[in-house]
C-alpha cells in the first residue's frame, strides 16, 4: 500500500485567499473557491451517489482559518459559515495534483446548469 505523501509546510494567504501545499514534488496553491466548491462535506456531496449539490456564487469565498483534525485531515473554516467538511491528506494531495482538470469539470458544470460563480442564473437566448 502506498503512503500518501504529506505536505512538508502549509500556508494560508490570506491576501490571494489561497491555501499554499509544499510537497517534495512542488509546491500548490488552491484558491478558497476551489476549495469551497469542491469541498468533501456532505452539504456539497450529499449524502449519496448523485445528491451533490452545484455550489454558485463562491467566486469571492475567503478562507479564515485552518485546524488539524487529528493526523489525517485538516478543517477548513471559510467566511460564508462553510466548515463542515474535513480535507484528508489523500484529498488534499489530489486536488492538488488534478486542480485544472477538477476546475475545468465544475466550470463546465456550472455552465450546464446556467450559473455563474457571481451566483447569478446566465440569461440563455
Amino acid at each position: 500500500m502506498s503512503q500518501i505523501p504529506l505536505p512538508s509546510d502549509i500556508k494560508l494567504h490570506k491576501k490571494s485567499r489561497t491555501l499554499e501545499l509544499i510537497y517534495a514534488d512542488g509546491s500548490f496553491e488552491l484558491p478558497a473557491e476551489f476549495l469551497r466548491v469542491l469541498s468533501p462535506s456532505a452539504e456539497v456531496r450529499g449524502h449519496g451517489i448523485g445528491n451533490g449539490v452545484l455550489q454558485t456564487g463562491k467566486k469571492f469565498v475567503a478562507l479564515t482559518g485552518i485546524q488539524p483534525a487529528g493526523n489525517y485531515a485538516l478543517k477548513l473554516i471559510f467566511d460564508d459559515g462553510h466548515d463542515s467538511g474535513l480535507y484528508t491528506w489523500e484529498y488534499l494531495h489530489d486536488l492538488s495534483h488534478r486542480q485544472q482538470e477538477y476546475w475545468d469539470n465544475y466550470l463546465q458544470q456550472l455552465a450546464d446548469a446556467g450559473e455563474s460563480r457571481d451566483g447569478g442564473m446566465i440569461a440563455r437566448g
